[in-house]
């Protein structure tokens, strides 16, 4: 069974990441979707919140699952068997980043390989950042979000940011 793993913040999760995952999910057998625990980032959603949303966002997908990654990227890939790490890139600017993750990740362990996928020209400029700051000025994120969890993420960012307008 060939595995791939999608890993990244969701924070919240985007049309642009449900179209990689959905792109990614034609091409394994099982694709898990891996919600990544980062020291460095202050999330808007919990955990739990996070993999409920994908899981709504993705529930025509019978090859997904959802799990967590709270540690190195690199030991997750290998504990699960996956051969393969998904990343979408959205613009040149992500590629430096995330070609240094791809180095460091195949030094920590050279058994998968990180396949970019470029998103879709739609979701290129779409970001989780982006979705927050438009719904904290009380802008219409519905272009940006699928559908079935749009109410969940608006509660959310009006519960964060009380519209700035």
């Amino acid at each position: 069974m060939r595995i791939a793993v999608c890993p990244g913040s969701f924070d919240p999760v985007t049309n642009g990441h449900k179209d990689i995952i959905y792109r990614a999910s034609k091409l394994f057998d099982r694709v898990v979707v891996s919600v990544t625990v980062n020291v460095m980032k202050n999330p808007s959603f919990t955990v739990v919140e996070r993999i409920q949303m994908i899981e709504k966002a993705t529930s025509g997908l019978g090859n997904v699952v959802i799990d967590v990654c709270d540690g190195l990227l690199a030991d997750y890939v290998k504990r699960i068997g996956a051969c393969a790490i998904i990343k979408g890139l959205r613009a040149v600017s992500d590629f430096e980043y995330e070609f240094q993750m791809a180095l460091a990740n195949k030094t920590l362990y050279d058994g998968a390989e990180t396949l970019f996928l470029t998103t879709s020209s739609e979701n290129m400029y779409l970001s989780s950042s982006l979705v927050k700051q438009i719904g904290a000025y009380g802008g219409d994120i519905s272009p940006f979000v699928p559908e079935c969890i749009l109410e969940d993420i608006k509660r959310r960012i009006v519960e964060i940011y009380k519209p700035i307008n």
